[in-house]
């Protein structure tokens, strides 16, 4: 039988000198600041890359907004403990309720952080695309809690999933406190799931997974197609700040960046596919052709399986 001692002291040299290691026994993900983008809005930019032991699972961006009497948590991330962490910074600049809450799509990175909210604020009222309730009461919400679960060592444990009931729709518009909110749903963009989020009177919109900025999204549950045309109708807008999935906040270049790779990528595999060329083949070219990409992160990781997944969209429009 192992010394108990000589397991423990293996475990403690594991962590010790970790950044981890604070966060995990206070169940709470490590502080992220949320920075002022408007008048009523504030955002906290989580890191980029996928969900890890060193992330703690947290890499979106979830944000608030401010109105009179109470506050709208928009994504509040990935886990009860990346909650806890946006409650955290929503106290830093207000003593005001969470009164709303709205999830742009279903991917649990986004939402699972709801458990939070719905612990500390039992009134707040959870909005989401209907399918996106739909899936995530279905097999979706459980999914997530393990890929979280996994991906994170063990650390999001006691996630629940607090599953939106309040469905909102394509050019919903509603007011919390006097502050106007809009919302466009693109359709089959990133997940089907997907809204995006205009704070109209600050000129904000929150773009989901529809867009990324200096990260490669996963597009596994996406379409080129769709989400060329969510890009287009984010650009229609009278918005000058765009809030994405994940990456820095910015002006109108985080969408028509994003929307510049998606177009090229799909353009060169649909010439490459009527050339005759195999997915090996023409992967070589289109990485040439996508070069100012090169250093975002994800981009090797991602650019092989999003040309078989435009191939794949591209036959099945034939």
């Amino acid at each position: 039988m192992r010394n108990p001692l000589l397991i423990w002291s293996s475990l403690i040299s594991l962590v010790a000198g970790s950044a981890f290691i604070t966060a995990w026994a206070d169940g709470v993900v490590r502080d992220y600041p949320a920075a002022q983008i408007s008048p009523h809005v504030w955002v906290i930019e989580g890191p980029l890359g996928f969900p890890s032991i060193e992330n703690q699972g947290f890499m979106n961006n979830p944000a608030f907004v401010i109105t009179g009497s109470g506050v709208v948590v928009i994504d509040p991330g990935s886990s009860v403990q990346a909650g806890r962490m946006v409650l955290k910074q929503i106290r830093q600049v207000t003593d005001l309720p969470v009164t709303h809450v709205l999830d742009s799509h279903v991917h649990g990175d986004h939402w699972l952080g709801n458990q939070a909210i719905l612990e500390a604020f039992p009134d707040a009222v959870f909005m989401a695309h209907p399918e996106m309730i739909a899936r995530a009461k279905g097999f979706a919400g459980d999914e997530w809690l393990r890929i979280m679960e996994e991906s994170t060592a063990g650390f999001t444990a006691g996630t629940r999933a607090v599953i939106p009931e309040h469905p909102v729709a394509d050019a919903d518009a509603f007011s919390v406190a006097g502050m106007r909110f809009r919302i466009l749903a693109p359709g089959a963009a990133h997940s089907g799931t997907d809204i995006m989020i205009e704070v109209v009177d600050d000129g904000v919109l929150f773009l989901g997974d529809n867009v990324t900025y200096q990260r490669i999204a996963r597009l596994d549950d996406a379409t080129f197609k769709g989400s060329i045309e969510a890009c287009r109708i984010a650009l229609q807008g009278n918005s000058s700040k765009f809030v994405p999935g994940h990456g820095p906040v910015g002006g109108r270049e985080v969408v028509e960046s994003y929307l510049r790779y998606l177009s090229t990528l799909y353009t060169q595999v649909t010439h490459w596919y009527e050339e005759g060329l195999e997915d090996f083949e023409m992967k070589p070219r289109i990485v040439a052709a996508l070069a100012e990409y090169a250093d975002w992160v994800n981009f090797d990781d991602q650019v092989g399986k999003h040309i078989s997944l435009a191939i794949l969209e591209y036959e099945n429009a034939l």
